[in-house]
């Protein structure tokens, strides 16, 4: 353990200093979802039966999950390009824990999320966004999210390490902008049509949304949902910790044997 926690701190400095050496990409992921927030907030909010406001109080929660599933992305291209230019052999020379190397690159996506989750919030605070809940509730949803970048960088650490091509990856890492729009993160699932409504409420990032929405008092827990969205908080949470358990060792394992 004490071997794991040495060399994962190593592992999760050198992504730290990789991160501070590649600004553009910091910007860019930091700047992607503020511009988003304000397309659907101004442009799709006014053709929505929401008012402006209220459609904006509703979105940024979405907005904030739609970026934790963001990890899936980065974690695959981050994985992905060390595996495929080498970095990954040369770790597994060094006498580095096996499992430190992936830990320390899901550390870092997660320390960078958590301050580029700061410029989402100033954003949204500026549209009309409001905490309504407490203190402790408004903490609980922040850990959740947290929770999910971590459980989705896992699962693109797989997926990068599993990629046949830095190229590869990317196009791949691209298609998952797809699975917050199969969710409620932007819009209610209750106009969608039977089949499509069941897919998105199932779909953990609508679980974690909903939690987020109402721990932070911004939209009630929708009614007749699937339990996942009916319960939200514990649908997250184990939401998370299966993918956790599921994929950080898959992705370990895949590192070790490549």
């Amino acid at each position: 353990m004490s071997a794991l926690v040495h060399d994962g701190t190593a592992v999760l400095g050198r992504h730290l200093q990789r991160i501070r050496h590649a600004p553009a990409i910091t910007v860019m992921t930091q700047t992607m979802p503020i511009v988003f927030l304000l397309f659907f907030g101004y442009v799709f909010g006014s053709a929505l039966a929401m008012p402006g406001a209220e459609y904006r109080a509703y979105l940024v929660p979405g907005m904030l999950v739609a970026t934790a599933a963001g990890g899936l992305m980065t974690g695959m291209f981050q994985a992905a390009q060390d595996s495929h230019r080498g970095v990954m052999d040369r770790f597994r020379t060094l006498p580095v824990s096996r499992a430190a190397v992936p830990l320390g690159q899901a550390l870092a996506d997660l320390v960078a999320s958590a301050v580029g989750t700061v410029p989402l919030i100033l954003v949204g605070l500026a549209m009309g966004w409001r905490i309504e809940g407490t203190a402790l509730e408004a903490l609980g949803a922040f850990g959740l999210l947290l929770l999910f970048r971590f459980a989705t960088t896992w699962i693109g650490i797989l997926l990068g390490l599993a990629s046949q091509s830095e190229e590869a990856a990317g196009q791949l890492g691209s298609a998952t902008f797809m699975l917050p729009l199969l969710s409620n993160a932007y819009i209610p699932t209750d106009g969608m049509p039977g089949w499509l409504r069941t897919v998105a409420e199932w779909n953990p990032i609508s679980a974690v949304t909903t939690a987020v929405r109402k721990l932070f008092g911004n939209a009630p827990v929708p009614a007749d949902a699937a339990w996942p969205v009916a319960h939200p908080v514990a649908g997250s949470l184990i939401w998370s910790l299966a993918l956790i358990a599921l994929f950080a060792p898959l992705a370990v394992r895949r590192y070790a044997r490549r």
